[in-house]
């Protein structure tokens, strides 16, 4: 059996972290701007840096597992 966990977190965490598709801080105008479309290179940083930590407190910490 494959443990999908990791791969299912990881896409769902890619699509709601990308900057400036729902949120990205720091913004360019404001500390936070929704909706922007829009990367800076502290932006990416940042939602670089948040993605991993919730995926590593998701994925190992939670002991989430899903089996197909």
């Amino acid at each position: 059996m494959l443990d999908w966990a990791p791969v299912v977190v990881g896409v769902v965490l890619f699509v709601l972290l990308s900057p400036g598709l729902l949120i990205e801080f720091p913004g360019t105008t404001r500390w936070v701007d929704f909706g922007s479309l829009r990367v800076t290179g502290k932006a990416a940083t940042i939602h670089t840096l948040v993605f991993f930590t919730l995926f590593a407190i998701i994925t190992m910490a939670c002991n989430l597992h899903i089996y197909a």
